[in-house]
């Protein structure tokens, strides 16, 4: 907007003189200005002091300046919103985040880099690097040739061609072109035995176990490991805890065996706690048989599965824990009772100590 050659502290002077008597010709007449312009004075500063003038024209200035900071805060959140869901990790990626912002927004790249904190000087950097093309080719056509070769065979046979670069170099060619080797097939797992398996007939003939998962009151999640003697359905082992790796079953296995005795067979579902190599070198060390059920199949395991139902739908649905060590103490409890005193259909209606002492074997367990 063109600027005004009289100040606000001046046109209410040319205001004063009007309203003192002079006639409105005569004072347009004497400061050069037009009866329009007069009138659009008085319509804007008729009745003002030039106290009052100069705090609405603060009053504006304060309004524009924060129009011009909100209009900028807007901009700045859209061009935030337009790339928030880009990585902008690699200085690559930012110089392409930035062109985008200056092309799509029509602001500049100061003020791109700026919205976006990126250095200026990241983005008007450009590479001196080579660019390689002889040995990318070479490479793909390696690559191409052998596609199981990975990027250390690759720098073997370039150099057999005299292309000769560091091992780290060529990796970083190898990536940009997106040759990475694709793997074949997952980890290797302890595949145990799949045969049919014969009812027990003795004590630590067969033990069944699995996981059971519950909540404590303020939402945290913890396992709790299940062990079973299929013949005399008691209950090794009941631990408890926010974490059950594989180590941590071969330790609680190797406990119960000091107090138990060893079993012949172990048996449990594919969980990868169960096929880890922690459980692979425990078989291979105690000489236990460790027998996996057919994937997706329970009933396979039907002996500590029925025992889940009963510890879920006697205990765990029925009691709230505040904390680990509380259900710890809780768990025990009705371990005991189970062992003890609580009777089992599938012993004709008589619990597990019972049942072993009226065979007149002998039992070490909780």
């Amino acid at each position: 907007m063109k600027r005004s050659r009289f100040s606000d502290e001046q046109i209410i002077g040319i205001l004063k003189e009007q309203e003192a008597g002079m006639a409105t010709a005569d004072v347009c007449r004497k400061h050069g200005v037009s009866s329009a312009t007069f009138y659009k004075w008085k319509a804007r500063y008729g009745g003002l002091e030039v106290s009052e003038a100069r705090r609405l024209k603060a009053l504006e200035d304060e309004n524009a300046r924060l129009k011009k900071l909100l209009a900028e805060a807007m901009l700045d959140n859209a061009i935030l919103k337009d790339v928030g869901g880009k990585k902008m990790v690699a200085p690559g990626a930012r110089r392409d985040a930035v062109a985008h912002v200056v092309e799509a927004h029509g602001v500049s790249q100061r003020r791109a880099c700026k919205a976006l904190a990126i250095d200026r000087s990241s983005v008007r950097y450009r590479s001196v690097r080579p660019d390689d093309g002889e040995a990318r080719a070479a490479m793909k056509a390696v690559a191409a040739e052998r596609r199981r070769f990975g990027y250390r065979r690759i720098h073997v046979m370039l150099e057999r061609q005299g292309i000769v670069m560091s091992l780290k170099k060529l990796r970083r060619l190898y990536r940009e072109e997106k040759l990475q080797m694709r793997r074949r097939g997952g980890r290797k797992r302890a595949l145990g035995t799949r045969r049919p398996m014969l009812l027990p007939v003795a004590p630590n003939t067969r033990w069944s176990l699995d996981f059971v998962s519950d909540a404590l009151t303020d939402g945290r999640r913890f396992r709790v490991l299940a062990v079973v003697d299929d013949y005399s359905r008691e209950c090794l082992a009941l631990v408890a805890d926010t974490s059950l790796s594989g180590h941590r079953v071969v330790r609680e296995f190797d406990s119960l065996i000091a107090r138990r005795g060893r079993p012949t067979m172990v048996v449990s579902d594919n969980g990868t706690e169960l096929t880890s190599m922690a459980i692979l070198s425990w078989c291979q060390r105690t000489g236990v048989e460790w027998h996996y059920i057919a994937p997706g199949k329970p009933m396979q395991n039907g002996f500590v599965e029925s025992f889940n139902g009963r510890l879920r739908d006697e205990l765990l649905n029925e009691t709230l824990f505040s904390t680990l060590g509380e259900a710890r103490e809780t768990i025990r409890a009705w371990q005991h009772d189970y062992n003890h005193h609580r009777p089992h259909s599938g012993l004709g209606n008589i619990p597990p100590a019972e049942f072993m002492a009226k065979k007149g074997l002998e039992r070490r367990v909780a």
